[in-house]
């Protein structure tokens, strides 16, 4: 009974850890036979586990949903970062789950076992969260993103972009990424044939979701380079080419986001490089540490004249 009973948890926690098992491969994970499985998924339904079997040779078993919240099984690890993640999320970000995941954080911290509530609570003693403006993501709206995710099913929504103008998107969405306290979705967008980065909070999606779809191969420093160099360099106002005597791999080095260098030689590179004006440009070429020239650009011409005659002045007579 141990030994079945013990199996039974292993089978669930294979259950819930990924969406679709192959019925062969799941008997093989857990070392037991087909026949065997079937009993097992059996005992799981009269437990109140909503498990969906998929006939045929090729078929299988996903756990639904089901009309109640069932237990999850999470080990040590898991257990940990979800309160850590309920206690970061109490403090904001994601709209309308502040409460809820505070009754979460403390129905999880009364099971906790005391060497896990310990680590938690260290950790919680020693963080301060500083409450932050901006625009917040409906905790909906981010559990549908996440869910066609997930389902890897075509994910269609309204957009609205940074000038106001909205727009009608079909996707193949591919991973959520948190970056300070924005959500953004990168998604292959089938119209324009080519991946895009979307804020979530500008995202309201339309039901039913699409197809299912093969997702698209990107891993997750490409994702995160990807999202860094769109977001970073969409938000410039304004933008111009300078030349640089310092190496490409220097000045890439110096900027917070990743950037393309032309390179000239070993000591000289053309930059396009951005900011919300010329002034804020020129105040921020000053803090690259590198001589520079300005090409083409006559207004930033005029503010790396006007912030040099000011520190000249500063620095009283020589």
């Amino acid at each position: 009974m141990l030994e079945t009973s013990a199996r039974l948890l292993r089978l669930l926690s294979l259950l819930q850890g990924r969406r679709d098992w192959g019925g062969p491969e799941l008997a093989e994970r857990l070392g037991v036979s087909t026949r065997t499985l079937r009993a097992d998924v059996e005992k799981l339904r009269a437990l109140g586990y909503p498990v969906e079997a998929r006939p045929g040779v090729a078929g299988g078993y996903r756990l639904g949903a089901g009309g109640q919240m069932p237990p999850l099984l999470l080990d040590d690890e898991e257990a940990v970062a979800v309160a850590v993640g309920l206690g970061a999320a109490a403090g904001g970000g994601v709209t309308g789950i502040q409460e809820t995941s505070v009754r979460a954080l403390v129905k999880l911290e009364q099971v906790l076992p005391a060497r896990l509530r310990h680590r938690v609570r260290s950790l919680q003693a020693a963080t301060l969260t500083v409450p932050g403006s901006g625009p917040t993501v409906d905790a909906e709206v981010l559990t549908a993103v996440a869910g066609a995710i997930r389902a890897s099913e075509r994910l269609r929504f309204d957009y609205l972009k940074r000038d106001g103008e909205g727009s009608a998107r079909t996707t193949e969405p591919h991973r959520l990424v948190a970056w300070g306290r924005r959500w953004y979705l990168v998604a292959w967008d089938v119209e324009r044939g080519d991946w895009r980065t979307f804020r979530v909070d500008r995202v309201v999606p339309r039901t039913p979701t699409g197809p299912r779809f093969v997702p698209r191969e990107l891993d997750e420093e490409s994702v995160k380079e990807f999202v860094q160099r769109t977001v970073g360099t969409a938000s410039w106002q304004y933008r111009a080419k300078v030349r640089v005597h310092a190496s490409a791999e220097y000045v890439q080095g110096r900027m917070p986001i990743p950037i393309d260098a032309e390179v000239i030689d070993d000591n000289t590179c053309v930059v396009e490089f951005g900011s919300d004006g010329p002034h804020e440009l020129a105040l921020w070429l000053g803090m690259l540490d590198a001589d520079f020239e300005v090409i083409d650009a006559p207004e930033l011409a005029a503010a790396v004249r006007a912030v040099g005659d000011r520190y000249h002045r500063a620095a009283g007579p020589a």
